[in-house]
């Protein structure tokens, strides 16, 4: 039998509470460039992991990071993000299709 919480899947069990995403996390430690107000305010973040749908980032602190923003990476096409959760200094969240605000 397994516990509440946890699922058996080809035979090994997993806790699958924790895990919500619709595609895998790589973990990954790139400087990016939070950006806002259309482009006057910035702050720097890493990218700590990232998905298809959204990524992990740290920053200095979530204080002033609004809850939409682009996001820069160098040579790589802004994308626009919403915060989906916020800790100390980490945010998570989710890739959006608008661009540059």
């Amino acid at each position: 039998m397994v516990a509440p919480g946890l699922g058996l899947v080809s035979g090994v069990v997993v806790d699958i509470r924790l895990e919500k995403r619709l595609s895998p996390r790589r973990n990954t430690m790139i400087q990016a460039t939070i950006v806002f107000e259309g482009g006057r305010k910035r702050i720097d973040c890493i990218i700590r992991n990232l998905s298809d749908g959204g990524a992990k980032l740290e920053v200095a602190s979530v204080k002033d990071v609004p809850a939409s923003f682009d996001l820069l990476v160098p040579k790589h096409r802004p994308q626009h993000c919403r915060v989906a959760w916020r800790a100390l200094r980490e945010i998570g969240v989710q890739f959006t299709q608008f661009g540059l605000r």
